[in-house]
């Protein structure tokens, strides 16, 4: 590497924003950018901002006098192991691309690709809440609600790389309809989505439940957390039921695999105090006693950091062959 300090490029492609990062090896950000994904206007306008992103984070490793060595993206929806795009739900001018071909197109690096949340998960593993654990399910509580599996150490993608959707649990064997086409899946009772449409419910037949300032159009979760905060009785048992319903399917994955700890991340997550005591409760009612017991629950640490910090890790395990 010519005596130069390694790094790596970190991405995380969200449905609204784009975020890349210069990371070195201690999991330092150098140099980050954030842009709005606007994946709306189509592929190729999408993959001329990429690249540019891309372009000035070389410049910045340049002007650093940083060699880098790698680069790894994470991104929503079903990717398979070579970087194929199966589908991405909200990215869908991405659908069918091989993306890790295109991003080492752009770059002349080589580059990894994984379903963001196994981004998210390995980051947690290498630099935050998981780095005490070999074992553990990362579980990001957002729109929707998805997760990633660490086992060994290493991310579990399955044989086709679609392994880990945690919120594609059946929790109600007849339950809410969900766009997967199935039904009672666990992200109809506890992603944001579904709070924020149960407290629509409860407003239309009650309009003050959660106080006279929380109307219908306004609702949010931040509004709910704050009112259960403040002691108000259905915005507490919205986010109890939803860690019921969270804990439910926990404690199936506590059966199956025996794991060490869940991570909870995502926007819902900051909420992790009025969800953890009835997800506990759950897991220890459903579970066998030694695999629920030993399950911790605990809050992810990275924050908005996560997904290209973990992206970067993954790049550099990649690297090292030390395949995810």
């Amino acid at each position: 590497m010519n005596g130069k300090k390694r790094a790596y490029i970190g991405i995380d492609i969200g449905g609204t924003n784009l975020r890349l990062a210069l990371i070195d090896e201690r999991g330092a950000i150098i140099h980050k950018t954030k842009s709005r994904t606007d994946i709306h206007h189509g592929r190729s306008s999408f993959f001329s901002r990429l690249g540019k992103g891309i372009e000035s984070l070389l410049l910045a490793a340049r002007d650093n006098n940083i060699e880098p060595a790698g680069l790894g993206a994470g991104v929503p929806g079903l990717i398979a192991n070579d970087g194929h795009v199966y589908v991405s739900v909200n990215l869908r001018p991405l659908d069918g691309v091989n993306l890790r071909d295109e991003l080492q197109a752009m770059s002349g690096l080589p580059a990894v690709v994984a379903n963001d949340v196994n981004a998210f998960a390995f980051g947690e593993s290498v630099y935050g809440a998981g780095r005490d654990y070999r074992s553990f399910l990362m579980v990001t509580l957002g729109t929707g609600v998805g997760g990633g599996l660490i086992l060994g150490g290493k991310v579990w993608t399955g044989i086709d790389g679609v392994a880990g959707e945690f919120g594609h649990m059946t929790v109600e064997a007849e339950g809410r309809p969900c766009p997967c086409g199935n039904r009672g899946c666990l992200e109809q009772y506890a992603s944001a989505s579904a709070l924020v449409s149960a407290a629509r419910e409860m407003i239309c037949q009650q309009k003050d439940v959660f106080g006279a300032q929380c109307d219908v159009a306004a609702i949010s979760t931040k509004i709910l957390a704050a009112a259960a905060l403040d002691g108000n009785q259905a915005a507490l048992d919205l986010f109890a039921d939803a860690g019921r319903y969270l804990g439910i399917a926990a404690a199936s994955v506590a059966n199956l695999l025996n794991l060490e700890a869940i991570i909870l991340g995502g926007g819902v997550s900051s909420s992790f105090n009025l969800l953890c005591e009835s997800m506990r409760r759950e897991v220890l009612a459903r579970a066998f006693p030694i695999p629920g017991k030993r399950l911790v629950i605990r809050q992810a640490s990275l924050g908005d950091d996560g997904g290209i910090l973990g992206s970067a890790a993954l790049a550099r395990s990649f690297l090292q062959e030390e395949k995810p």
